[in-house]
Protein backbone atom coordinates (compact mmCIF):
# COMPACT_ATOMS: atom_id res chain seq x y z
CA UNK A 1 0.00 0.00 0.00
CA UNK A 2 1.60 3.79 -0.56
CA UNK A 3 1.74 5.79 1.86
CA UNK A 4 -0.05 9.05 3.01
CA UNK A 5 1.63 12.75 2.09
CA UNK A 6 2.97 11.55 -1.04
CA UNK A 7 1.78 12.64 -5.13
CA UNK A 8 -0.84 9.71 -6.07
CA UNK A 9 0.65 8.05 -9.24
CA UNK A 10 -1.25 9.38 -12.34
CA UNK A 11 -3.09 7.04 -14.62
CA UNK A 12 -5.22 7.48 -17.04
CA UNK A 13 -8.19 4.36 -18.11
CA UNK A 14 -11.39 3.54 -19.74
CA UNK A 15 -14.41 4.09 -17.74
CA UNK A 16 -17.42 1.81 -18.17
CA UNK A 17 -18.60 3.53 -21.31
CA UNK A 18 -14.95 3.46 -22.89
CA UNK A 19 -14.28 7.21 -22.12
CA UNK A 20 -10.68 7.87 -20.91
CA UNK A 21 -10.37 9.36 -17.37
CA UNK A 22 -6.88 10.44 -15.92
CA UNK A 23 -6.45 11.87 -12.21
CA UNK A 24 -5.63 15.44 -13.38
CA UNK A 25 -9.01 16.02 -14.38
CA UNK A 26 -10.01 15.33 -10.80
CA UNK A 27 -7.81 18.69 -9.67
CA UNK A 28 -9.33 20.49 -6.98
CA UNK A 29 -11.91 17.55 -6.02
CA UNK A 30 -11.44 15.50 -3.87
CA UNK A 31 -11.18 11.61 -4.49
CA UNK A 32 -12.32 8.13 -3.39
CA UNK A 33 -9.95 5.93 -5.14
CA UNK A 34 -11.08 2.39 -4.68
CA UNK A 35 -9.66 -0.57 -6.05
CA UNK A 36 -11.97 -3.99 -5.77
CA UNK A 37 -11.21 -7.70 -7.57
CA UNK A 38 -14.27 -8.36 -9.23
CA UNK A 39 -17.41 -7.32 -10.94
CA UNK A 40 -20.49 -9.57 -9.86
CA UNK A 41 -19.00 -11.08 -6.44
CA UNK A 42 -20.99 -10.28 -3.20
CA UNK A 43 -18.18 -8.30 -1.32
CA UNK A 44 -17.44 -5.95 -4.25
CA UNK A 45 -21.47 -5.88 -4.92
CA UNK A 46 -22.05 -4.70 -1.47
CA UNK A 47 -19.16 -2.43 -1.58
CA UNK A 48 -20.82 -0.79 -4.80
CA UNK A 49 -24.13 -0.74 -3.72
CA UNK A 50 -22.71 1.49 -0.47
CA UNK A 51 -20.87 4.15 -2.08
CA UNK A 52 -24.04 4.36 -4.32
CA UNK A 53 -26.68 4.22 -1.73
CA UNK A 54 -24.32 7.16 -0.38
CA UNK A 55 -23.02 8.72 -3.22
CA UNK A 56 -25.48 11.72 -2.87
CA UNK A 57 -23.52 12.38 0.63
CA UNK A 58 -20.20 12.16 -1.76
CA UNK A 59 -21.78 14.65 -4.10
CA UNK A 60 -22.55 17.30 -0.95
CA UNK A 61 -18.74 17.37 0.27
CA UNK A 62 -17.33 17.49 -3.55
CA UNK A 63 -16.11 14.48 -3.60
CA UNK A 64 -15.52 12.11 -6.81
CA UNK A 65 -16.03 8.41 -6.10
CA UNK A 66 -14.01 5.99 -8.63
CA UNK A 67 -13.41 2.50 -8.38
CA UNK A 68 -11.23 0.42 -10.23
CA UNK A 69 -10.41 -3.37 -10.83
CA UNK A 70 -9.13 -5.78 -13.82
CA UNK A 71 -12.35 -6.58 -15.28
CA UNK A 72 -13.10 -5.28 -18.82
CA UNK A 73 -14.86 -1.98 -20.06
CA UNK A 74 -17.92 -4.28 -21.16
CA UNK A 75 -17.73 -5.83 -17.04
CA UNK A 76 -18.37 -2.95 -15.74
CA UNK A 77 -20.81 -1.40 -17.95
CA UNK A 78 -22.97 -4.58 -17.17
CA UNK A 79 -22.20 -4.11 -13.18
CA UNK A 80 -23.20 -0.24 -13.62
CA UNK A 81 -26.33 -1.22 -15.09
CA UNK A 82 -27.99 -3.98 -12.75
CA UNK A 83 -26.72 -2.28 -9.86
CA UNK A 84 -27.45 1.52 -10.78
CA UNK A 85 -24.17 2.77 -9.85
CA UNK A 86 -23.64 6.66 -10.49
CA UNK A 87 -20.57 6.64 -10.08
CA UNK A 88 -17.29 6.00 -12.76
CA UNK A 89 -16.15 2.37 -12.69
CA UNK A 90 -12.09 2.33 -14.09
CA UNK A 91 -11.16 -0.53 -16.48
CA UNK A 92 -7.39 -1.93 -15.94
CA UNK A 93 -6.67 -5.84 -17.28
CA UNK A 94 -3.30 -4.25 -18.04
CA UNK A 95 -3.23 -3.78 -13.74
CA UNK A 96 -0.79 -0.36 -14.97
CA UNK A 97 -2.94 1.72 -12.07
CA UNK A 98 -3.44 -1.41 -9.95
CA UNK A 99 0.17 -2.09 -9.57
CA UNK A 100 1.05 2.07 -9.29
CA UNK A 101 -0.89 1.84 -6.52
CA UNK A 102 0.32 -1.51 -5.19
CA UNK A 103 -2.51 -3.27 -4.20
CA UNK A 104 -1.50 -6.46 -6.30
CA UNK A 105 -0.43 -8.45 -4.16
CA UNK A 106 -0.27 -12.71 -3.19
CA UNK A 107 -3.34 -13.62 -1.46
CA UNK A 108 -4.24 -16.69 -0.12
CA UNK A 109 -7.77 -18.00 -1.05
CA UNK A 110 -8.74 -21.69 0.64
CA UNK A 111 -5.31 -22.73 1.32
CA UNK A 112 -3.84 -21.77 -1.99
CA UNK A 113 -1.53 -18.89 -3.39
CA UNK A 114 -2.51 -16.72 -6.15
CA UNK A 115 -1.81 -12.83 -7.39
CA UNK A 116 -4.90 -10.46 -6.94
CA UNK A 117 -6.17 -6.93 -5.97
CA UNK A 118 -6.21 -6.39 -1.92
CA UNK A 119 -9.15 -4.58 -1.52
CA UNK A 120 -7.92 -0.70 -0.63
CA UNK A 121 -9.04 2.82 -0.69
CA UNK A 122 -6.90 6.06 -1.20
CA UNK A 123 -8.35 9.56 -0.31
CA UNK A 124 -6.94 11.88 -2.39
CA UNK A 125 -7.05 15.28 -2.27
CA UNK A 126 -7.57 18.59 -4.19
CA UNK A 127 -3.95 18.98 -5.21
CA UNK A 128 -3.40 14.75 -6.17
CA UNK A 129 -2.23 14.36 -3.05
CA UNK A 130 -2.99 10.69 -0.73
CA UNK A 131 -4.26 11.93 2.62
CA UNK A 132 -5.67 8.77 3.57
CA UNK A 133 -5.03 5.03 2.55
CA UNK A 134 -6.98 2.38 3.99
CA UNK A 135 -5.89 -1.65 3.23
CA UNK A 136 -7.66 -4.79 3.44
CA UNK A 137 -11.25 -3.12 3.75
CA UNK A 138 -14.35 -4.28 4.61
CA UNK A 139 -16.42 -3.89 1.61
CA UNK A 140 -19.70 -3.29 3.67
CA UNK A 141 -18.25 -0.83 5.83
CA UNK A 142 -15.63 1.31 3.31
CA UNK A 143 -17.94 3.68 2.11
CA UNK A 144 -19.27 4.71 4.89
CA UNK A 145 -15.72 4.69 6.62
CA UNK A 146 -14.61 7.22 3.86
CA UNK A 147 -17.53 9.26 4.06
CA UNK A 148 -16.66 10.22 7.56
CA UNK A 149 -13.17 10.81 5.92
CA UNK A 150 -14.10 13.74 3.87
Amino acid sequence: MLETGIQAPSFSLPDQNGNLHTLEEYRGRKVVLYFYPRDNTPGCTKQACSFRDLYPQFMEKGAVVLGVSKDSVASHKKFEEKFGLPFTLLSDPELSCIQAYDVWQEKNMYGKKTMGVVRTTYLIDEQGMIVKAFGKVKAAENPAQMLDEL
